[in-house]
Parts: C-alpha cells; sequence; structure tokens
C-alpha cells in the first residue's frame, strides 16, 4: 500500500485528486494538507509520496523539504517551469533514490494530443497552439500549451523544419499571441472552459486540426493514480506523464 500525502488539498483538482486516491486500488491518503498546515504531518503521517497542488510561489519550496526527507513527489502544480524542475534535479544530486515526476497534464487524452501534434509537425509548414481555460486559472499560457510547443518544436528542429511562415511586421496590440519555443501559443479564459487545447497544423490546401477537451477534472484523475504508483518506483526527475503510459 502506498501511502499518499496531497498538498493543496482543498483545491479544486487536490479535494478531487483525494476522493480518487480514497477509491484506488494500492493507494491510501495518509494526510491532505492546505493553507496553514504543518508539512510535518507528511512524515508524522508516513506519506511514502507526496501530490503536490499548490500554486507555484510555494511548491518549489515544498518540493524541496520533501526530497531532503526522502519522500517521493508527484508535481501537478501549473507552471512549474523548466528553471524549476532543474533546481529539484540540482537537489536531488544529494538523494539519488527519490523519484520526482513533474506532470503538466495529468488527462490521458491530452497527453496522447501532445503526442500526436510532435509526430505530425514536421510535415506541416505551419503549427499554431490554442488553450482554453476557466477564468479562475492564474498562469498563461497553460503549462500544457508550453509542453505542446516544446514537444512541436524538438519534432520540427529534428526534421530540419523550415522557420514558420509569419508576415506580421505590425502588432502593437499582441494579437499574435505569445511564442513558446518559437511556436504561437494563444491563451483564451473564459466562463464554462476547465481545460481544452486545440493544435491548428497547415500545409498548402489542407489544415489539421488536433484538439482535447476537459470538461471535468475527474477525467485527470486515472493519470493522477498512475503517476502515484509510478514515481516511486522512478528516481530523478522526470517530466510529462509519456513515460507513465508507457509512451
Amino acid at each position: 500500500m502506498t501511502r499518499v500525502a496531497v498538498l493543496g488539498a482543498k483545491g479544486r483538482m487536490g479535494s478531487t485528486s483525494v476522493q480518487a486516491i480514497e477509491a484506488a486500488d494500492g493507494l491510501e491518503l495518509a494526510v491532505g494538507i492546505d493553507l496553514g498546515d504543518s508539512l510535518d504531518l507528511v512524515t508524522e503521517q508516513s506519506a511514502d509520496v507526496a501530490l503536490v497542488f499548490t500554486t507555484p510561489d510555494v511548491a518549489l519550496d515544498q518540493v524541496f523539504w520533501l526530497v531532503e526527507r526522502g519522500v517521493h513527489v508527484v508535481i501537478g502544480t501549473s507552471g512549474f517551469d523548466e528553471e524549476r524542475t532543474s533546481r529539484v534535479d540540482a537537489v536531488l544530486a544529494d538523494h539519488p533514490g527519490v523519484g520526482v515526476l513533474v506532470v503538466p497534464n495529468f488527462s490521458i487524452g491530452a497527453v496522447l494530443m501532445m503526442k500526436f501534434a510532435g509526430l505530425a509537425a514536421p510535415f506541416f509548414e505551419s503549427v499554431e497552439v490554442i488553450e482554453m481555460h476557466h477564468p479562475q486559472k492564474v498562469d498563461a499560457p497553460s503549462g500544457t500549451a508550453t509542453r505542446t510547443a516544446e514537444v512541436i518544436a524538438a519534432a520540427r528542429e529534428a526534421a530540419g523544419s523550415a522557420p514558420l511562415p509569419d508576415a506580421t511586421t505590425t502588432d502593437p496590440d499582441g494579437a499574435r499571441g505569445a511564442t513558446v519555443a518559437g511556436i504561437p501559443v494563444h491563451a483564451v479564459r473564459a466562463r464554462g472552459f476547465i481545460a481544452s487545447q486545440e493544435v491548428i497544423l497547415g500545409g498548402e490546401g489542407e489544415i489539421l486540426s488536433l484538439r482535447h477537451d476537459s470538461s471535468t477534472r475527474e477525467s485527470f484523475m486515472p493519470g493522477v493514480v498512475a503517476a502515484l504508483r509510478w514515481a516511486p518506483e522512478h528516481a530523478g526527475v522526470t517530466v510529462g506523464l509519456e513515460p507513465v503510459l508507457g509512451l
């Protein structure tokens, strides 16, 4: 039985994860921690792995604390970027048996969409990413969109693809959106969305559109459960759910 601590247990993803953990075979909720609770509860309750859904401003220090005490970590905090991940990797040098899994998106469908986008990107002249989330989301672009852009950029670089065509020279209001790893990314924040993303790939005379929508947070739970089972068996830093799914 793997004992799990949930950090951010009263948040939207944290509270849903608590229910999923309690219902999953082989997992047991050790403790749920939220604002004002001591991290010492993690070790006092003998948690094997911690699921982190706290905000980016506190998540990194919490991960350091967990790693230094030999607790494996699954990070679901949105916006946990490459710089933070590199800092965790450096700390793990002194704790070689600890596993840290950073997951930009726990949805199996979203992970497959990223995989498909990477496969398709070298075959098209143009590619852009549009991500759509609820207005309570504090970061933009989303971690999923950032990861998708990075996957696309890496695939195009490996294939020797030409730069994306774009004749825009005047855009005072930023209508063309952000650029992540050289890939245009657009963020929508509107009531009614949970988490959606579309990758648009264009070639002469054709458009391929890859879209994924999560309409409930329960859709992320199979990925959460799989990640919690996988992380304690894999030391070091891993980014993405792909290895967990055998991708």
